[in-house]
């Protein structure tokens, strides 16, 4: 039948009634959303407010620690936006142009220039633009980005074909039945588009900090430049200054650049693995998966067939077999699917030749089966056994039993003929069998097997036969593979969440059903990363904690995703857990310096209120901030560290962290008392004061960069001669007063007594966090509680 397509004139008329194929893929975000996103933050807030107030004294030195926000800002939109542009090129390179009739002309068309009642034309290998009505011609169609089923799915007229699905084999003539949102795959997809809350540890200590230190800052900041104001006559500059040191020292300022530098230098590292990681904390979140879900297909299989043998029967021979196999195949080479490039790949490698051919008898999904004539008159065919057998002969019976549950299975014998129609003519005399099966990915043992070293447990889910995909995942070493579960079985959710607790391997599973797996597995306490590559993927990628896509799988599995496979290697996950222990642990280690500034700030600040005056200016406090903390922080942070993840991130660093700071706030008090008793100037007073911080302050790098490495001896000679040149070299700018008896004497005697409290203090500090007690748990917990109530 002969078909003209839409006028020009229906065409701009469904265009008018707004029946186009609007493209409804779940985008990434845009970089306007990226920048607000780190932009308007309670913590770029309280600096900019902090910032207008020195600008106001005209004291622009002091205004130093705006940089390191507007570095913080710079690095998190731009390692965001890098990751956005390549994937958003994935997305181009893969929408290809679509064949449409109009006017009784072949035209090609962008996707979203379809309109409602277009006639299309697909061809083998190529995608489905819109839900179709199947016009003309017999296909074998590939729905697993939508189902999750491997299996064909034979297509004839008056069939429904799914946008996002592909044709395997045949060609196609179909009317366009949906568009846009109305679309099979679109309606999944929108039930993925809300905002995922990111699930970070860092990100929610963080959070709590911030929010910890704006509800102490403001009474603090009130009250000490109320006091240092208005009851000791100071001028409104020196009491602005005074204040915005006491606060910017609250602020981890360095902890939020720390933490955006080390997670973009991880991003960047496994960009050069073909890594694209679009949100940097889901870094973290993967070091701490403790289950992982996996889509067969992508992860522990290619995609791609591979022949597994080929078993003649007594009466032929292999030579005979892979030679009728190849004819048949070279035959229908413009039909060409997964499984006749695996056929042509077997038969080069055993040197295999063509019979000359004479005629093909292209696959009908009706018969399953086609064939070829060959130049000598023989009629082979290949296909279903039940369809070129019938009843199954004995001899291929006993083959087929030899087949595992991973095979597919072919069979190839010799009619007497073909009619016109393509039916064999006559008995059909057995060759022997082909087993194919889904090529294994070479390194899927040893990923599996480095996840399992990791405690972390596998799930795999997926839309095939449970027997199929349980021997699949047996067959790469995966524990308790024999655990399967018919999901199509299961009467509702409540089922399928009790199978949840013991299941390993889920098969036949819905859309719905993987989403439901992943919040039964959070349910239990787990933390979730999913891997997908098909629509229907998306709304477990949606839901887990992490989620993982690769650039060959559907659009909107990569923009859901928070990490993206550009080559399509599941291999490299170990990569991505690797990057993730070493900035967690790293930061960790590090954010303990940060803290005991944030702690010991807002402790002097209180002090000073009753004892001013405040004994840093904000320049002050920059330099023991970049010595003390900033450049010894980066450091470690950047050094390898791929140990297990072990607790939870703010009981590690308050752990380390309150010791310190009772140690110096401690010292920071006996420093402004015995500067009033003694009528020691401020300038005296701040000298001693940066004494006395920066020397607990190095007795702290010295603690937590323990044992000793080349590297670490260098960073604490580097940071005792950074604050020797600020104190000794460059009193004047820095506002210090020169070294004298009245400064030095004290600095010994109060050094002296609160270095050995700390010490003291931080060795019982550990020993209680091993034992899972003390003020770093409780605070822990409560930041936990608080991000849980948010969310």
């Amino acid at each position: 039948m002969t078909y003209s397509g839409l006028t020009s004139a229906e065409v701009e008329q469904r265009r008018a009634e707004g029946k186009s194929n609007v493209n409804t893929d779940i985008k990434t975000r845009g970089v306007r959303q990226i920048f607000a996103a780190h932009t308007f933050t309670l913590f770029n807030l309280i600096n900019l407010i902090l910032a207008i107030l020195v600008a106001f004294t005209q004291s622009w030195r002091n205004m130093l620690f705006m940089v390191v926000v507007v570095l913080n800002i710079g690095i998190s939109v731009f390692q965001e936006i890098r990751a956005k542009k390549k994937v958003d090129e994935l997305a181009i390179l893969t929408r290809k142009p679509v064949r449409a009739l109009r006017d009784g002309a072949e035209v090609e068309l962008a996707i979203e220039d379809l309109v409602l009642d277009d006639v299309i034309l697909i061809a083998h290998g190529e995608q489905i633009p819109a839900d179709s009505e199947v016009l003309e011609g017999d296909v074998l169609v590939d729905e697993s980005l939508l189902t999750g089923e491997s299996d064909s799915i034979e297509k004839r007229p008056g069939s429904e074909l799914f946008s996002g699905s592909f044709i395997v084999s045949g060609n196609v003539v179909a009317r366009v039945t949906r568009v846009g949102a109305e679309g099979y795959a679109a309606r999944i997809s929108a039930e993925a588009k809300y905002m995922k809350p990111v699930r970070s540890e860092i990100l929610t200590a963080l959070k709590t900090v911030i929010r910890l230190a704006t509800i102490a800052l403001v009474p603090l900041g009130v009250g000490l430049f109320l006091r240092t104001m208005f009851m000791d006559g100071v001028s409104i500059n020196d009491a602005i200054l005074s204040t915005v040191a006491a606060v910017v020292g609250m602020i981890p300022q360095g902890l939020v650049l720390l933490t955006s530098s080390v997670f973009a230098i991880a991003t960047t590292r496994l960009a050069s693995h073909s890594v694209l990681v679009q949100q940097s904390y889901c870094i973290e979140t993967l070091a701490r998966v403790d289950v992982l879900c996996l889509d067969k297909t992508g992860t522990i299989t290619s995609g791609h067939m591979q022949v597994e043998d080929i078993l003649p029967v007594p009466s032929s021979s292999k030579t005979e077999l892979a030679r009728t196999a190849l004819s048949i195949v070279t035959a229908n080479a413009g039909d060409a699917n997964e499984t006749a490039h695996a056929i042509a790949e077997n038969a080069a490698h055993h040197s295999a030749k063509p019979f000359e051919i004479a005629r093909a008898v292209p696959f009908s999904s009706a018969n399953k089966f086609s064939g070829c004539v060959t130049a000598d008159g023989r009629s082979l065919i290949m296909g279903a056994a039940q369809f070129v057998f019938k009843p199954i002969l004995p001899e291929i019976d006993a083959l087929m039993q030899n087949a595992s549950p991973m095979s597919r299975i072919l069979v190839c014998g010799e009619a007497a003929g073909f009619d016109e129609g393509g039916a064999p003519l006559g008995e059909v005399r057995p060759i022997g069998v082909v087993l194919l099966r889904d090529e294994i990915r070479d390194n899927a043992a040893e990923t599996l097997a480095f996840f399992a070293e990791q405690d972390v447990s596998l799930r795999v889910i997926s839309g095939d036969d449970p027997r199929t995909v349980s021997a699949i995942a047996a067959s790469v070493g995966l524990a308790g593979a024999e655990n399967a579960v018919d999901c199509s079985q299961l009467a509702d959710d409540d089922a399928l969440v009790e199978a949840s607790r013991d299941g390993i391997v889920f098969g036949r599973v819905t859309p719905q059903q993987k989403r439901t797996l992943v919040r039964a597995l959070k349910a239990q306490g787990h933390t979730v990363a999913m891997t997908g590559d098909g629509v229907n993927d998306v709304l477990a990628l949606k839901e887990a904690d992490c989620s993982i896509s690769v650039a060959a799988g559907s659009a909107a599995a990569r923009n859901v995703s928070e990490i993206v496979l550009a080559d399509n290697d599941f291999a490299h996950m170990p990569d991505v857990v690797a990057e993730g222990r070493r900035s967690i642990n790293n930061l960790q280690r590090s954010a303990a310096l940060f803290l005991v500034k944030t702690v010991y700030a807002a402790v002097l600040a209180a002090i000073c209120i009753l004892l001013p005056p405040y004994p840093f200016i904000p320049i002050q406090m920059s330099l023991i901030s970049s010595a003390i903390i900033g450049i010894p922080s980066f450091v470690l942070a950047l050094e390898p560290n791929h140990d297990l993840v072990g607790g939870h991130f703010m009981a590690n660093v308050f752990s380390r962290s309150l010791p310190a700071s009772a140690a110096i706030s401690g010292a920071l008090l006996a420093a402004i008392i015995w500067g009033r008793v003694t009528g020691l100037t401020f300038a005296q007073v701040s000298t001693l004061s940066c004494l006395l911080a920066c020397l607990i302050g190095i007795a702290l790098i010295i603690t937590i960069s323990l044992p000793p490495t080349p590297l670490r001896v260098a960073l604490i000679a580097v940071v005792t001669g950074i604050v020797a040149l600020g104190l000794v070299v460059f009193p004047d700018y820095f506002k210090f007063a020169r070294f004298s008896p009245e400064i030095l004497l004290p600095f010994a005697v109060i050094g002296s007594v609160f270095l050995v409290l700390f010490i003291i203090q931080y060795r019982k500090s550990v020993e209680n966090f091993n034992a899972g007690r003390g003020l770093g748990y409780a605070i822990e917990s409560w930041g936990r509680q608080n991000a849980r109530d948010n969310s």
